[in-house]
């Protein structure tokens, strides 16, 4: 009976740790199947998603673009550039490339807050990346930097643009104008 009742233990204990081992596709593809056969708990899994997105932190993107910005090494830069055997590829271009690349999850989570129409988050959003670059192009001392002159400001300038040109609140708008007057006062 003791034997019995240890697998029972086992058993449970194996079952606890499932949702620990579990992929990201996974316990996707089980949130979907679960909201497809239950309304309620679809309303429950779309109100915690929006809880959860609502959630966007200036300080903390700025932060996050900042330190992938920073990270950027230039001996990787060294080594995408330079002659290759299907020519030659320009170091600084190579270098504005690597810039929007570190930038590139961000404009997608940014054009998804749009995409869900979350434009107050979007806006939260948005300052952040703005920040996160002006702060690098104003404090990093990466030698990367030295090789991507002018592309902080110029995306600066390109996720702004692009950002007032989906926005339709002018009372966002100008609070866009006065942050950036504010946190990023060198590139009003």
């Amino acid at each position: 009976m003791a034997k019995r009742k240890g697998k029972t233990n086992s058993a449970r204990s194996t079952k606890k740790d499932i949702l620990t081992t579990i992929t990201q596709n996974e316990a996707f593809t089980i949130l979907k199947s679960l909201a497809k056969e239950d309304e309620n708990i679809k309303k429950r899994i779309e109100q915690l998603a929006i809880e959860y997105l609502e959630d966007v932190d200036v300080e903390e993107i700025a932060d996050a673009v900042y330190f992938d910005l920073d990270l950027i090494e230039v001996e990787d830069l060294w080594d995408r550039s330079g002659s290759t055997r299907d020519g030659y590829v320009d170091v600084n271009e190579e270098a504005w490339v690597m810039f929007e690349e570190a930038l590139k999850p961000y404009t997608d989570e940014l054009k998804r807050y749009h995409d869900r129409s979350m434009a107050a988050q979007a806006k939260l959003y948005c300052m952040g990346i703005l920040k996160g670059i002006y702060l690098f192009e104003k404090a990093s001392t990466s030698q990367y930097k030295d090789w991507a002159v002018g592309a902080p400001k110029d995306f600066f300038s390109r996720i702004s643009r692009d950002w007032k040109g989906v926005c339709k609140s002018r009372e966002d708008l100008d609070e866009m104008d006065h942050f950036i007057e504010q946190e990023c006062l060198e590139w009003v």
